[in-house]
């Protein structure tokens, strides 16, 4: 047994792996129907299955027998080039390792606190419904019942000084559905009611079955604040119809501000707010008719769009979507996110001047299944650089 190029081959098996899922999550990025996603996902699953066993058989023993002291050069052509491209995943997969590990928090960040809240301990059960993968609640080491409350506060240059201490509630991917019981919702609701907020905003993938939409209401619904609750719609919202459920959130008393900006008024100063549902729904809002002093928040259901909303001169921007990849591995973070970024814009706080980025974890999705991944409910505190 030539135990180096054992070594290598299961270097190239991780390449290939890496290769597949990068493609994946692009994929998952576009405005595809979700028959045709399914397709693809089933050959990436067997693509991922079914290459180990292949290139150990056909490279490894047969061929040029490498897992016997074979040479590299016996390679046919079709292997040398698939596996050149196997060593570029690779190098790929080593780079995300390193980013995600190098990864700090932007100046922006002052300080975070987290509560920690177990929903299956305060209803004296797990809220486990009847959907389709009820199964996945099971799943060891879920953490889907467990969501933490977090308090970011952020320094912002260009927010008003009138406006220190504005407190933004960013709620994110509810995905509603009847896997995980309205309970569910309604405890998360409760506790999102204990603390104050100045601005309450939603940032998509409200629905995942139709038949949630009477939870609204008496869940998201309750949640209000002075200066008022908007919304966008995300991916799965269009893959369902999502004029529906803009309408039933809409008579909830939230305001959708999708594909448009809309101006708010607060101590002498104004608050451009923009809703982009692209690339599903809609048009990007347009920002040019701003002034420069006036501060820019753009609600961006993907956060595929960061790099235009800098170039619009956005000040933050505020996302969900990617679900912190829901299954974060150890040494190599998470795999899947649905961007095409890959998982760069997992979750967290991004910084780009003169742009801040705010991606939420969300509270749930159509797979409920989380492994260090807890979802979130999060308060921002804003404030402005001293000087």
């Amino acid at each position: 047994m030539n135990w180096w190029n054992l070594c290598l081959l299961s270097l190239l098996v991780a390449g290939h792996t890496q290769l597949w899922v990068a493609f994946i999550n692009r994929l998952h990025a576009l405005p595809l129907p979700k028959p045709f996603l399914q397709k693809v996902r089933h050959v990436h699953d067997l693509a991922i299955l079914a290459f180990p066993p292949v290139l150990f058989w056909y490279v490894g023993w047969r061929g040029p027998q490498l897992l016997s002291y074979g040479r590299w050069s016996d390679l046919s052509p079709t292997w040398a080039v698939w596996l050149a491209m196997c060593a570029l995943g690779f190098v790929g997969l080593v780079w995300s390792i390193v980013r995600y590990h190098t990864k700090s928090s932007p100046p922006a960040l002052v300080n975070t606190t987290s509560e920690m809240i177990d929903i299956a301990q305060e209803l004296g059960g797990a809220p486990i419904g009847e959907g389709p993968y009820r199964w996945m609640t099971g799943l060891p080491g879920n953490e889907q019942f467990t969501v933490e409350l977090n308090e970011k506060r952020l320094v912002l240059p260009h927010l008003p000084e009138e406006w220190s201490g504005l407190r933004i509630l960013q709620l994110s991917d509810w995905h509603l559905t009847p896997t995980l019981r309205r309970e569910f919702f309604d405890v998360v609701t409760e506790h999102a009611l204990t603390r104050t907020a100045d601005l309450v905003v939603f940032t998509g993938d409200l629905v995942d079955d139709l038949d949630c939409l009477d939870w609204l209401p008496d869940t998201i619904g309750r949640i209000d604040a002075r200066l008022g609750r908007y919304f966008i719609l995300g991916n799965h919202d269009w893959a369902l119809g999502s004029e529906d459920i803009r309408r039933t959130l809409s008579d909830a008393g939230w305001q959708s501000i999708g594909s448009r900006t809309f101006t708010i008024e607060f101590k002498g100063r104004r608050l451009i707010l923009g809703g982009d549902e692209t690339p599903w729904i809609g048009r990007t809002p347009d920002f040019s008719k701003s002034s420069p002093d006036e501060f820019k928040l753009l609600l961006s259901h993907t956060p595929d769009h960061f790099p235009r909303a800098r170039r619009a001169g956005v000040d933050l921007v505020l996302s969900g979507h990617n679900h912190g990849g829901q299954v974060v591995l150890p040494v190599l973070g998470p795999v899947y996110a649905p961007s095409r970024f890959g998982v760069r814009y997992a979750d967290g706080l991004f910084a780009a001047h003169p742009t801040v980025m705010h991606v939420s974890r969300g509270l749930s999705g159509q797979h409920p299944y989380r492994w260090r991944c807890r979802p979130e409910v999060t308060w921002l505190i804003l404030e402005r650089e001293p000087g």
